[in-house]
């Protein structure tokens, strides 16, 4: 959340009610005081305690110049379908709400399943920068790169964009996002090539865009090069590329690179993060890094002045994890198409699952802040149930 109290319009004369917007008697939402200085302090208050209180204040926490609270966004798929739904989950309201439609040319054609790969899903890769989402690499039906360019996210609009063209579309690739950048490395194009399984790319988000309300694109961003890998050892996988501190740290069985963005170079990874780099990973803030054991459901964290990752939290819950976002203190863990969240701000780690909507599973997660509109009730309600017991082990 922000932490700085924004600039506030004054009270409008037309209020919205939860199906229209017409004119009504607005009540102040302190009394006594104008609405905007009302705001102001009310922006010091936790969302999940002014969302109880009234509708007026319920409705604030949704506009645009009110700090936005961190939601969950997922890409959720059906067991019985190959295809990918969009979904934001609101923690203050309890709700779980779908995205607005992709741009529906050119349309979205994404495989999560082929026959030909009996025994695993086919990845689909996707970051968080600069507050968005951002989809960059998935494959098709025919097992070609589905993306020729990023698309985007933006909780802000509540609306989706792409993002500038990509030199070669890739898949099976390295991805990851670090200081408001996204970087794809490795993977392969239509066709395996050394160039491009070496090749590093990068692109500034935070660069000034312009966006064509009819064509869903912006124009001002692009890709450039960075330095290449030594080697193609880190094409045919889908692989994180976790920004940390400064550096892009991403690992391919026990092969570890480190990218230093400010000298441009690449180095091996130390010893200790790549001995407990053995599950997915992610960075909190950039600034903490914290890892799943997949086999013994540890969660740890890691220690950069030892060179080693110390245990938090163990459970039978956190086996098997896919996949972690990190964020607003707290670890969200995709396992088995399950949504695990540790509280790892607490003085004693909490951990409780959150239940997906009716007949769908987590492919993958993101914490970034919640899109800028009032959630309708009763979208899709979920059950935040802890999970506590002997399995369970701090």
């Amino acid at each position: 959340m922000a932490n700085s109290v924004p600039e506030v319009s004054k009270r409008r004369r037309l209020c919205t009610n939860d199906n229209n917007t017409q004119p009504c008697q607005q009540q102040p939402l302190l009394p006594g005081l104008p609405d905007h200085i009302a705001q102001a302090i009310l922006s010091l208050v936790d969302p999940s305690s002014l969302y109880s209180v009234c509708r007026s204040w319920r409705r604030v926490i949704y506009t645009r110049s009110f700090p936005p609270f961190l939601s969950l966004y997922a890409l959720l798929s059906s067991p019985s379908s190959n295809s990918i739904e969009f979904y934001s989950y609101d923690p203050v309201s309890s709700n779980w709400r779908a995205l607005p439609a992709t741009p529906p040319d050119p349309p979205l054609r994404l495989s999560l399943r082929h026959p030909a790969f009996i025994s695993r899903n086919l990845p689909i890769q996707s970051v968080s920068a600069a507050g968005n989402l951002v989809l960059l690499a998935a494959t098709t039906d025919k097992l070609f790169p589905a993306l020729s360019r990023p698309l985007i996210f933006d909780p802000s609009t509540s609306g989706w964009v792409f993002g500038p063209p990509l030199a070669t579309p890739r898949r099976w690739c390295a991805a990851g996002a670090m200081s408001g950048a996204v970087y794809v490395a490795s993977g392969i194009g239509s066709h395996f090539s050394v160039d491009v399984a070496r090749s590093v790319e990068k692109w500034d988000m935070r660069s000034k865009k312009n966006c064509s309300p009819n064509r869903n694109e912006s124009s001002g961003w692009e890709w450039e090069r960075v330095s290449s890998l030594k080697d193609g050892r880190f094409s045919r996988e889908e692989i994180d590329a976790v920004g940390w501190r400064g550096k892009l740290c991403m690992v391919n069985v026990k092969d570890g690179v480190v990218y230093d963005a400010e000298k441009d170079t690449w180095q091996d990874m130390p010893q200790g993060m790549i001995a407990g780099w053995t599950g997915p990973v992610a960075a909190m803030d950039e600034d903490v890094m914290y890892v799943v054991d997949e086999g013994k459901g540890a969660l740890r964290r890691y220690d950069p002045g030892r060179d080693t990752w110390q245990q938090i939290i163990e459970s039978d819950c956190l086996k098997g994890a896919d996949q972690i976002a990190a964020g607003g203190g707290r670890v969200c863990v995709v396992c088995r198409g399950r949504i695990v969240v540790v509280d790892v701000a607490a003085g004693r780690p909490r951990l409780w699952e959150v239940e997906t909507p009716p007949g769908l599973e987590a492919v993958a997660i993101h914490i970034l802040p919640r899109m800028t509109q009032l959630p309708k009730v009763g979208i899709c309600r979920f059950r935040e149930e802890r999970v506590v017991g002997n399995n369970t082990r701090g």
